[in-house]
């Protein structure tokens, strides 16, 4: 029997304050993320929101879906802060166990998608976070008396550190505050993923561009990596499937249309249309194929590959292609001639179709 495939939006309200709120993907109502071990969320800062510095137990991408931010990280194992500005269409990788704080100056809101792999997360499903300071700050843990012998601070300096920050998670601060400017390159932390100078680019039909452990070395531990899809209006992405049993998590970026994945038994685990803020899991070498609304569509994947390799099921470098044309026409049951003519329908790259007149 095929599995039954679900396209949701981020309905769980981690925190939601005035400085901005989280917003996750339950694996209760979405149980592909526990089964293939992801996670995912949105991050929400209102201007001057503040999310406070914390460390995960997951690794993940972080894609801006609008806005930009600033952003210190700390490295597992580093002492140095690294300060980053990003903005709409850039990706930035998070190992599991570095910290980072997120801060917008700007004078919209701002708002992160991160999507990543939760296989030695406390709860497959669920990317489970750890802050520092605040209410939940994990000082707060502690007793004074311990934090004051740590620290070889007196009685008040120890209160003032433990109890001063009476936010949670997400606060506003005051107008006028400065940020520490970004780090002088030491090598790249983030890289857009929606540019024009993308993998694949057809006239009239859209763009495909990925970043994979060629672009960021880190992924290879991480074990995850990026893809972005821009279909032009009513263009089509040809069936395709991941050949190395990756799993997708396909999340619609902006616009819509629809999509159909289809299982083993050739039948679709999913078929329907799907509209801005939904995410879908698609299992191991299912194939998905999408058509774009009217508006056009973009679609940004997390895969569970630091270097995916995908298959068409049309065109060029299809199957279809390479069998012989004896083999194809006793798999099919056709003639020659129509074994023919269907091959020479495959003697161009078809990954993504543009509307046809």
């Amino acid at each position: 029997m095929a599995m039954k495939i679900e396209a949701m939006k981020a309905d769980m309200k981690v925190f939601d304050g005035e400085g901005g709120g989280y917003y996750a993907w339950s694996p209760s109502e979405l149980p592909f993320l526990s089964k293939f071990q992801l996670g995912g969320g949105k991050l929400v800062l209102h201007p001057l929101g503040f999310a406070f510095p914390h460390f995960s137990d997951s690794s993940k991408l972080g894609y801006i879906l609008e806005g930009n931010c600033t952003i210190g990280l700390v490295a597992p194992g580093s002492s140095e802060e690294t300060v980053v500005v990003i903005k709409k269409g850039d990706v930035l990788p998070l190992q599991r166990g570095t910290v980072s704080w997120w801060f917008n100056n700007g004078d919209t809101d701002t708002t992160v998608l991160f999507l990543g792999e939760t296989t030695r997360a406390q709860v497959p499903g669920e990317v489970s976070y750890f802050f520092m300071t605040g209410m939940q700050g994990i000082l707060r843990g502690f007793q004074s008396d311990s934090v004051k012998k740590i620290f070889d601070l007196d009685h008040k300096e120890v209160e003032d550190i433990l109890t001063s920050q009476q936010g949670v998670v997400i606060v506003k601060l005051r107008k006028g505050i400065q940020f520490p400017n970004p780090s002088p390159p030491t090598g790249k932390v983030y890289a857009p993923i929606g540019t024009p100078e993308a993998d694949v680019v057809v006239k009239g039909g859209g763009i495909i561009n990925s970043l994979t452990e060629m672009d960021f070395p880190v992924l290879v531990g991480m074990g995850i990596s990026a893809r972005f899809l821009r279909l032009e209006g009513k263009a089509m992405l040809s069936p395709s499937y991941v050949v190395d049993g990756s799993v997708q998590a396909i999340y619609v970026a902006k616009g819509g249309g629809q999509i159909r994945v289809v299982a083993n038994e050739g039948k679709p685990s999913f078929d329907g249309d799907v509209v801005e803020g939904e995410l879908l899991i698609v299992p191991q070498f299912f194939v998905v194929s999408m058509t774009a609304d009217e508006g056009g569509m973009e679609i940004f994947s997390a895969i569970t590959s630091s270097k995916p390799i995908f298959e068409q099921l049309a065109g060029n470098l299809s199957v279809w292609k390479a069998l012989s044309p004896a083999v194809l026409q006793s798999a099919l049951n056709i003639s020659p001639e129509l074994e023919e003519l269907f091959k020479s329908k495959n003697a161009r790259s078809l990954t993504i179709i543009p509307p046809r007149c």
